[in-house]
């Protein structure tokens, strides 16, 4: 064997063993996401916003299939402050209308408060959920949606056994819009899904973090050994394959209505992930892209179109949801 081909042999048992070292890493620390803590602040900031829209939260836990712990927050409105201060008692919801609320990874029940404050105004119900591995939930492996589209099975039965809902919708940013995506796809209670920028499936968003969110091509072609090897290392880990996460094909399994919001400016999940989900769904849908708008910013860019568009948006669900019940 001539030194050339010795060479590259070599070469390529580092690439590969490097691949596997940087894989396994990055799979690691995707499927182990920094918790966002739960902190007295942050419940102190939430409580202030729920006194001024005169709504009342408890504590929520519910129990996963697997036994993980789910920790969370359920919030009514208060009827009357909602009809005292509604000018068009039409678009006020039906008694029993609630929204789940999915927050972004590394985050926790917290970042969805703003929504959540809108929603309360209009009428709705929200439940506030730690994911989990994030917040005060149990579990220690994220999933991006192949468990916890399970996990929100067992959420929409404990809020039917205790608040008897008429519709329940659902609502989430990046992660979260993912997960909601994928469990209205496994549970036909979820009426309708409203999510800014989601991903179109795990697989496809580890080419993008791969890129270092510079180039797409970068994670597809220099570093597609490490993604491959992160792929089977997610299996190894967490027991499932990167493209069983995917809001894509779960549209296309279940006909349920959409509304998608896309940052314009988004290099973390860009519009590309949107627009296949987009094609994919099999249901109503709509796409809003929002101009200058970077990563789960759309509400900062535009807040009273986004408030607006969300609540259109549940308010015709509702009517639908309503009129089979």
């Amino acid at each position: 064997m001539t030194r050339p081909i010795k060479w590259s042999f070599s070469i390529l048992a580092l690439v590969l063993v490097f691949s596997a070292f940087a894989g396994y890493w990055a799979a690691s620390v995707s499927l182990r996401p920094a918790r966002r803590p739960l902190t007295p602040e942050l419940i102190a900031q939430a409580d202030e916003i729920f006194r001024r829209d005169h709504a009342t939260r408890i504590p929520w836990n519910v129990n996963a299939s697997d036994g993980t712990v789910l920790r969370g927050w359920l919030v009514s409105p208060n009827p009357e402050s909602v009809s005292n201060s509604s000018s068009n008692t039409r678009n006020a919801p039906d008694a029993g209308a609630w929204v789940i609320l999915f927050h972004g990874v590394s985050d926790n029940r917290v970042g969805d408060l703003g929504v959540a404050d809108f929603l309360l105004r209009a009428g709705y119900g929200v439940v506030m959920m730690d994911s989990r591995a994030h917040g005060e939930s149990g579990g220690d492996i994220a999933t991006y949606g192949w468990k916890e589209s399970y996990d929100v099975r067992n959420i929409v039965t404990s809020l039917e056994d205790t608040e008897h809902p008429r519709c329940v919708f659902a609502f989430g940013v990046s992660m979260g819009g993912g997960i909601a995506l994928q469990a209205a796809a496994l549970d036909p209670r979820i009426a309708a899904v409203a999510a800014e920028a989601p991903f179109s499936s795990f697989r496809e968003a580890s080419y993008d973090y791969a890129g270092f969110h510079r180039s797409l091509w970068l994670g597809r072609i220099l570093f597609r050994t490490v993604v491959e090897a992160g792929f089977i290392a997610t299996k190894r880990i967490a027991g499932f394959w990167p493209s069983d996460a995917s809001p894509e094909k779960s549209v296309a399994q279940c006909a349920f209505p959409i509304l998608l919001i896309s940052d314009g400016d988004d290099v973390v999940l860009p519009l590309r992930h949107q627009q296949s989900i987009m094609a994919a769904a099999a249901g109503p849908k709509e796409l809003w892209i929002v101009p200058r708008a970077t990563h789960a910013s759309a509400m900062g860019v535009a807040p009273e179109e986004y408030q607006r568009r969300v609540l259109a948006f549940f308010a015709a669900a509702r009517a639908t949801c309503s009129a089979s019940r």
